[in-house]
């Protein structure tokens, strides 16, 4: 049901359509009022979120005792959490609902799961991230 969703996700821009299949058997549709906090900056992440419809402000606080800068305000489409997929690190940035939200998340136990009884998966995305790698290398200043 929600494979056409995960297919707009750049991460996963590799699978066929049994794999979003999968994936997407682990998705679970979420609703936020307005207001209310998707992630906090911080938090350990607990999965990835596509936004089905609403608007959300993405913020961050560059230390305690500053106030949060406004990074963006994104919309339907737009995939938030990505690499807490992939590593253990906490929240970079707060999430809040503008006005009421439909997101699709995806857990991290859930994502890790099926990888690792499908790891023809993980092997594809792993090209998906060498490109990304490869391509982040070619802008560098440094070279």
């Amino acid at each position: 049901m929600h494979e056409d969703t995960l297919a707009r996700v750049d991460l996963f821009r590799g699978l066929d359509k049994k794999d979003l299949r999968l994936l997407a058997a682990s998705c679970q549709e979420r609703k936020y009022p307005a207001g209310s906090t998707l992630m906090k900056q911080g938090d350990t992440g607990v999965g990835l979120y596509v936004i089905i419809s609403g608007k959300v402000r993405v913020t961050r606080a560059s230390s305690p005792d500053r106030a949060e800068e406004e990074l963006d305000i994104v919309g339907t489409g737009s995939v938030l959490g990505e690499m807490a997929l992939l590593d253990d690190l906490p929240r970079s940035a707060t999430v809040t609902a503008l006005e009421d939200v439909t997101a699709l998340l995806l857990p991290v136990w859930e994502f890790r799961t099926t990888l690792q009884s499908h790891p023809d998966i993980a092997i594809r995305l792993l090209g998906v991230l060498s490109r990304r790698l490869r391509k982040a290398e070619n802008r560098s200043p440094d070279q």
